[in-house]
């Protein structure tokens, strides 16, 4: 029994593997924002990859609120709530200002459960260290154990090929700046350069999370708080219709460059 297990693991797991090492887009990061771009990819029919340098795929949203198990959602996002099957509780006379609010667990098992069943491949306990990068354009990413990089152990990477990345790491936008640093280039941003997250202010957060969802770079995209760190927005708190919303633009807009691309 024990060695039938340990056959039936790892050749499940590196079938897999093999079956996803040419891609069309992979995401660094799966918190709300990513998944829900990785659902809508997936709905279209494309190949998609996750990773995530921790055992549990969600992001920040697992947390709530300072650990309350309660998240809000702008009235604007509701429907992706009902199209989930994600139950949330809204208020007479808009007492909250056009929020609703839903437990955090409940929303981001919902997530991570029509993703992967809609055919998206999650890597957890994966990291994103560096991309591919080819005739000055992002084609892929580099990866290594999560455990690997938080210890700092010089261990070499695999890579994964893709048509597009998809920066969704969250506030530190990782990839971003890798890109940026590394390669010696300007991103689509001001300065060319990751402006950094600013102090919180929500109503302008919310907002700009979706404006600054785009292409800051051929094959590479942002979304949710990767977008506002890249861009120089502020950080908006325990509010997650903008990264709902953010990652069905970026999947819009993905789908229109890979549609372009047949």
């Amino acid at each position: 029994m024990e060695l039938n297990t340990t056959k039936a693991i790892t050749d499940s797991w590196f079938y897999r593997l093999r079956e996803n090492l040419s891609i069309d887009v992979a995401i660094a990061g799966t918190g709300p924002s990513g998944l829900i771009a990785a659902l809508r990819i997936a709905q279209a029919g494309f190949k998609v990859s996750m990773f995530e340098s921790k055992l549990a795929p969600g992001g920040g949203m697992w947390g709530g609120a300072m650990l309350f198990s309660s998240v809000a959602i702008q009235t604007d996002a509701v429907r992706i709530l009902d199209e989930l099957e994600i139950k949330y509780q809204s208020y007479e006379n808009n007492d909250y200002e056009g929020l609703v609010t839903c437990d955090s667990v409940l929303a981001t098992s919902a997530l991570i459960y029509h993703a992967s069943k809609a055919g998206v491949v999650i890597h957890n306990g994966m990291s994103v260290e560096d991309v591919v990068f080819k005739n000055n354009q992002v084609a892929g990413v580099v990866v290594n154990w999560g455990s690997v990089v938080r210890e700092g152990l010089h261990v070499d990477p695999l890579s994964v090929r893709s048509k597009i990345v998809v920066d969704a790491t969250g506030h530190p936008c990782e990839i971003a700046e890798t890109v940026a640093n590394k390669n010696n280039i300007k991103l689509n941003t001001p300065s060319g350069k990751v402006l950094g997250e600013r102090s919180m202010d929500a109503d302008k957060g919310e907002a700009e999370t979706v404006e600054n969802t785009k292409e800051i770079f051929p094959g590479l995209y942002v979304c949710g708080m990767a977008a506002n760190g890249v861009s120089g927005s502020p950080r908006m708190g325990p509010i997650f219709g903008g990264m709902l919303l953010s990652g069905e633009k970026a999947a819009k807009l993905i789908i229109e460059e890979l549609n372009d691309k047949k």
